[in-house]
């Protein structure tokens, strides 16, 4: 029987709430996205292929990832057995509290680096990641502060996530406009037309700016809305309605292929955080 998918997705209450996820995928490809949050992942069997505007990073057995808010990437195997990851995604402000212990200032925190080989580091991921699993580690919360700390002070830097110069203004305003539009923002020309650039330069700049065209930029926005709805309790159909897809199995094809599981899972898992089995 071949390898199959699968995704055990749940969040942990300490430092303000921090999602994590420990998955195995094969078939099953990250269309392009972004994240409200940092995601530090640590590769345990395989190989992943990540790719990004400005280039592909490759991790394998005991690699680490570090990807910053915003950041627009893909995700896919490089082998054919696929692979096994273990991921967290600390906010903002969590990771802020951490480069203060540093001296960092009020900025948010960056590396230097995408992909990294450190056994040691990898270790540490690897076990604060299951001692925040459901009924893990009583000092979990200690672990995850102190993995951040060891991470800035390792790879972190001052200087902001990578972009290419364009006319910011006018493409704030087009995604404000976006943001602002949901369930059913302008059409392209229309926006556009709003801040002053033709549809094919405005396509072009958000590309280069936000990483993905504006369509997909309202898809992916679509279904970070639906996550926080999904996480208050709305059922999946009255999500879909509310962000826009015309139904649940629309809302369904690109949650999975934008989060990694299935909306029911992923509302399961956060509203209840029961308790699953760690195949470590």
């Amino acid at each position: 029987m071949g390898a199959v998918d699968s995704a055990h997705y749940w969040r942990h209450p300490g430092l303000g709430g921090l999602d994590l996820m420990h998955a195995r995928f094969v078939r099953h490809r990250f269309g392009r996205h972004s994240h409200e949050t940092y995601a530090i992942g640590v590769v345990e069997q395989g190989e992943e292929e990540i790719r990004f505007a400005d280039g592909v990073e490759r991790a394998g057995p005991g690699g680490v990832v570090l990807i910053e808010p915003g950041v627009v990437h893909t995700g896919q195997a490089r082998t054919p057995d696929g692979w096994t990851y273990r991921v967290l995604y600390p906010g903002v402000e969590q990771v802020r509290a951490a480069a203060a212990e540093l001296g960092g200032g009020a900025g948010t925190p960056s590396f230097s680096r995408r992909v990294v080989a450190d056994p040691r580091l990898a270790r540490q991921v690897a076990a604060a990641h299951r001692a925040a699993r459901p009924g893990g580690a009583a000092d979990a919360d200690l672990r995850l502060h102190a993995l951040l700390v060891r991470l800035l002070a390792a790879y972190g830097t001052s200087g902001g996530t990578r972009r290419e110069r364009t006319d910011q203004r006018a493409l704030e305003r087009a995604r404000d406009l976006l943001h602002a539009g949901l369930p059913c923002p302008p059409p392209l020309t229309e926006l556009a037309a709003s801040v002053g650039l033709t549809p094919f330069g405005l396509v072009r700049s958000f590309r280069v700016r936000y990483g993905m065209p504006p369509h997909a930029y309202v898809t992916h926005l679509r279904v970070t809305r639906a996550r926080s709805l999904l996480a208050a309790g709305l059922p999946p159909a009255e999500v879909a309605q509310l962000v826009g897809f015309c139904d649940q199995s629309h809302l369904s094809r690109h949650f999975r292929r934008l989060v990694g599981v299935p909306p029911r899972a992923y509302q399961r898992a956060i509203t209840s955080n029961p308790r699953r089995p760690d195949s470590s």
